[in-house]
């Protein structure tokens, strides 16, 4: 087995608790997980101040092994595209949705370094190091789980999210014309009437913008009505193919359940899975 090879199986997890991946994936998140409480920390002057150097050093030392871990990634992305040259595989792995992530967690720390910035945009940079909390999407099997269910319904929750836009723009629009002579300080232009459709439809009703004439209060009252079903169907759809997920996730399981000692092969055959 070549370097690349074990480098591979040590940063990639089969799903197994025992396998190098494993451990990498445990040690990865605990580091997330560190950086997200010490940046927390850090923003309370008084204790940001007292240990200033102990966060610094916390910092650059988990700027190096995410630095690392991010390179690794990059160099043994052929065997994660067997199919493409490494050029090629390279270059699917930067422009990945993980990889860009990785990328985002380590660059607030390089950024400073390399380019003369303002502070106030160094802090907004500095802020940034929380999204190292999304780096936990590649570790999380729960993450994994929730991807997989938004990639499954991405085309059923694209035609609800299109219903309910265009749902907002015609509730809007209403408002403006209806109201706009009673309140042209709330219902100046659409776009205030825009803001108005969306704390009715998700029946939020901040209370800001409200409609005043009768003819205003009996659309309003249909649009919170239709809201109520409308902006509730994104969550069905999750809910469901929550569940589809989860079921058959227990039937791969049941059907996996057998001495994976005696396999010779390093797939399961019943469902795909890496043994």
């Amino acid at each position: 087995m070549s370097i690349r090879e074990k480098i591979f199986e040590a940063i990639i997890s089969d799903g197994k608790e025992t396998t190098k991946g494993d451990k990498f994936d445990t040690f990865i998140t605990t580091l997330i997980v560190l950086n997200v409480i010490a940046v927390i920390f850090e923003s309370y002057p008084q204790i940001g101040e007292k240990y200033q150097t102990f966060f610094y050093i916390f910092e650059l030392i988990s700027v190096i092994i995410f630095t690392i871990e991010y390179i690794l990634r990059i160099y043994t992305s052929p065997l994660l595209y067997p199919g493409s040259s490494e050029i090629k595989a390279g270059f699917k792995f930067i422009t990945s949705p993980l990889a860009i992530i990785d990328l985002i967690a380590i660059l607030p720390f390089y950024i400073p370094l390399l380019l003369p910035i303002d502070l106030r945009i160094l802090r907004l940079l500095r802020l940034l190091r929380l999204l190292r909390v999304l780096k936990l999407t590649r570790h999380s099997e729960s993450m994994r789980v929730i991807s997989r269910v938004l990639k499954k319904s991405r085309s059923d929750l694209s035609v609800t999210v299109f219903v309910v836009f265009v749902l907002l723009i015609v509730s809007a629009s209403l408002m403006y014309y209806i109201e706009k002579d009673a309140q042209p300080e709330a219902f100046e232009n659409i776009g205030q009437g825009f803001w108005w459709a969306v704390a009715t439809l998700t029946t939020v009703g901040y209370g800001d913008i409200y409609p005043v004439t009768n003819l205003g209060k009996l659309i309003s009252g249909i649009i919170a009505i239709l809201g109520i079903g409308f902006v509730a169907l994104p969550t069905g759809i999750i809910s469901s193919a929550f569940m589809d997920e989860i079921n058959s996730r227990r039937k791969k399981e049941n059907n996996c359940n057998f001495n994976h000692g005696e396999m010779t092969t390093r797939y399961c055959p019943h469902c795909g899975e890496r043994l």
